[in-house]
C-alpha cells in the first residue's frame, strides 16, 4: 500500500501542485488538504509547501500558523508523524514553534531564484544506507536543488545555534559544488550557512530549497529525491502491514 502524504494548501500557496506531483512520481499517494480542514485525511506524512501564505502579511508564515489545519499538523508531529516544510512551509513551522529560529529577509534584500548545492550535515535517524534507518543522505553528501525566496535567511539566538550544532540538528548547509561551506556560496546570509534543520525528535524537517522541483530526471537534477524519499520511508513505516 502506498504511503499517503497530505499536502496542505493555504491561500497564497503556489508549490502545492508541484508537491502533489512529486509525491506521485516518487511512489506515494498525494492527499490534498485545505487550510481550513481539521482532518489530515488519514495521511501518513505531511508537506507544508512553498508559496506566500496569506500574502506574507505581518511576516512570512505568521497567519498560516493559526490555520485550522495547523492544529492537526502540530498534533500529528507531536505523535511522531513525519512533517516536511518547504520554503514557506519552513517559515510556517518556525512560526508554529515546531522548529527553532526564524526566516527573515535575505541579506542582500533581493529575491533569489537559482540552483544551489546543499551538503548533508545530519541525514536524520541514522548515517548511511547500511544503518537500515531513515535518512536524507550520508554526511557530506551533496544535493543539487533550486531555491526561490526573498525571506530565506535563517536566524536564531547564539544559544539556539550552539544547541543545534551540539545536538546534530542541522540537516543541510549551503555549499559549493565541491562541498565547501563559505559565505561565497551562502545565497541569503543564513547563520552558519544553514539551509535546513530538524526538530529535536527528528521527525520534522524544514528547509528553504525546493526538493519537489528536483525529482524528475527529465527536467533536471534530482537532488530532491533523497529528501522526499526520507519522507515517504518515514510515512511507510507508519502504514500497517
Amino acid at each position: 500500500m502506498a504511503a499517503r502524504v497530505g499536502i496542505v494548501t493555504f491561500p497564497g500557496s503556489l508549490d502545492d501542485r508541484d508537491a502533489l506531483r512529486a509525491v506521485a512520481l516518487m511512489g506515494g499517494e498525494p492527499v490534498p488538504i485545505w487550510h481550513a480542514d481539521r482532518s489530515l485525511g488519514g495521511a501518513d506524512a505531511v508537506i507544508l509547501p512553498g508559496g506566500f501564505s496569506y500574502g506574507d502579511y505581518l511576516r512570512t508564515g505568521a497567519i498560516a500558523r493559526f490555520a485550522p489545519a495547523m492544529e492537526s499538523v502540530s498534533a500529528f508531529a507531536a505523535a511522531g508523524g513525519p512533517v516536511l516544510g518547504i520554503c514557506n512551509g519552513f517559515q510556517i513551522l518556525c512560526e508554529a514553534g515546531l522548529l527553532p529560529g526564524a526566516l527573515v529577509r535575505n541579506k542582500g534584500l533581493a529575491f533569489v531564484c537559482r540552483w544551489v548545492t546543499v551538503r548533508v550535515e545530519n541525514g536524520g535517524a541514522g548515517e548511511g544506507e547500511s544503518s537500515g534507518r531513515l535518512t536524507i543522505g550520508r554526511r557530506g553528501e551533496l544535493l543539487s536543488v533550486p531555491i526561490k525566496h526573498g525571506e530565506g535567511r535563517f536566524v536564531a539566538s547564539p544559544e539556539s545555534l550552539e544547541r543545534l550544532e551540539a545536538e546534530g540538528r542541522i540537516a543541510l548547509r549551503y555549499a559549493s559544488p565541491g562541498g565547501e561551506v563559505s559565505d561565497d556560496f551562502n545565497p541569503n546570509g543564513s547563520a552558519a550557512s544553514i539551509a535546513g534543520v530538524w526538530n529535536d525528535a527528528g521527525n520534522v524537517l524544514g528547509l528553504m530549497p525546493h526538493p519537489e522541483h528536483a525529482v524528475d530526471p527529465d527536467l533536471g537534477p534530482t537532488g530532491g529525491q533523497a529528501i522526499l524519499q526520507w519522507l515517504l520511508s518515514a510515512a511507510r513505516a507508519r502504514v500497517p502491514a
